[in-house]
């Protein structure tokens, strides 16, 4: 016949088989925990590599059209290279229009018509 077990042998044994669920689970949140670093780390080299990557994008851009704007001024037509193979840049340079200045009447207050009268008036009445 089997023995039976003393209490202190029987909690013993719960103990372990606890201990062991929660190392279970200790394992399975510190592999989660991993796995969300990881996502964030790699989304954050992930964004780093595209903006150096649009900053490389960029800069070739603007020595293209830099470049095509040199042949045009060294006699060549748009049509002409677009026959060599160099059509016009995708991404040409943005010219800014330059704001007219105000002048000084633009800046001085507008009258209508009744603050015109009303002002007539009152001057006549002096």
């Amino acid at each position: 016949m089997a023995r039976e077990l003393s209490v202190e042998e029987a909690v013993q044994r719960a103990q372990q088989l606890q201990e062991d669920r929660i190392g279970a689970i200790r394992g399975l949140a510190e592999a989660r925990q991993n796995l969300t670093d990881t996502r964030d780390e790699a989304a954050r080299r992930l964004a780093e590599v595209q903006r150096e990557n649009a900053e490389l994008i960029a800069t070739a851009e603007r020595e293209d059209v830099k470049r095509y704007a040199a042949a045009q001024s060294a006699g060549w037509s748009a049509e002409e290279l677009r026959k060599v193979g160099y059509p016009e840049p995708e991404k040409k340079t943005r010219v800014r229009k330059r704001q007219a200045r105000k002048s000084p009447a633009a800046s001085a207050p507008s009258y209508s018509e009744s603050d015109a009268s009303s002002l007539a008036e009152h001057n006549s009445a002096d």
